[in-house]
């Protein structure tokens, strides 16, 4: 028979450690060799010679239509973001060098085999033979990691090795918060107009804002 107001139960949630905030999706992380996945990739990392490098690679989306999210606001005020009207999208692939934290990144229209291999040609290019003997990728478990057209290029390249990590992990990938902070800096809430000058802002965040120290 008690009437409490919506305020008064807010302030007991409050002051029961209570806070209204969005929930997250996550995946099951039940990959049974998930252990030996993670062993694997330390062991690498602890081992790794000056000839050696270590990159944890994976794909960024970017849309015109605005992510949208948290940010400073006046009170009593609402950012606005306006709508494209029609979304486009471009697909970055990038990889991150787990010692000296600097990202390569490629950009494509479309998420397939190509724009991954064409971020292997780079990673080929930026550590030369002459200097580093072996390069280890660390990639998730993503079709266009395991395509035909991926393996024929890694046979043909056998200083290269992939590195699967365990199913729905991402929490083992560093550059998953490389990605998260181009979302804070560039794409939540953003007002551009054109996807290219979105793209840009991406591409001269991930070269101007480094190094990318995440362990």
């Amino acid at each position: 028979g008690v009437e409490l107001s919506c305020e008064t139960l807010r302030r007991w949630l409050h002051q029961l450690g209570y806070v209204w905030k969005r929930a997250k999706l996550t995946a099951k992380d039940d990959d049974p060799d998930r252990v030996c996945k993670l062993a694997r990739i330390r062991s690498i990392f602890e081992h790794l010679s000056l000839k050696d490098v270590l990159l944890f690679a994976d794909e960024l989306d970017i849309q015109l239509l605005a992510k949208v999210g948290y940010q400073s606001m006046r009170k009593g005020e609402q950012v606005e973001v306006m709508t494209p009207g029609t979304n486009e999208k471009n697909y970055l692939a990038g990889a991150l060098d787990i010692v000296t934290g600097t990202v390569l990144q490629c950009v494509w229209f479309r998420k397939v085999n190509g724009l991954f291999i064409e971020l292997l040609k780079k990673i080929d290019s930026t550590y030369p033979s002459s200097k580093y003997r072996r390069i280890y990728v660390v990639v998730d478990n993503y079709k266009i990691h395991k395509a035909k057209a991926v393996e024929a290029w890694i046979g043909g390249h056998p200083r290269f090795e992939l590195v699967y990590l365990p199913t729905y992990c991402p929490k083992a990938n560093p550059i998953e918060r490389v990605f998260g902070d181009a979302h804070d800096k560039c794409t939540r809430n953003h007002k551009r107009k054109r996807l290219r000058d979105l793209v840009g802002d991406v591409i001269e965040h991930l070269q101007v804002n480094g190094p990318w120290q995440y362990k």
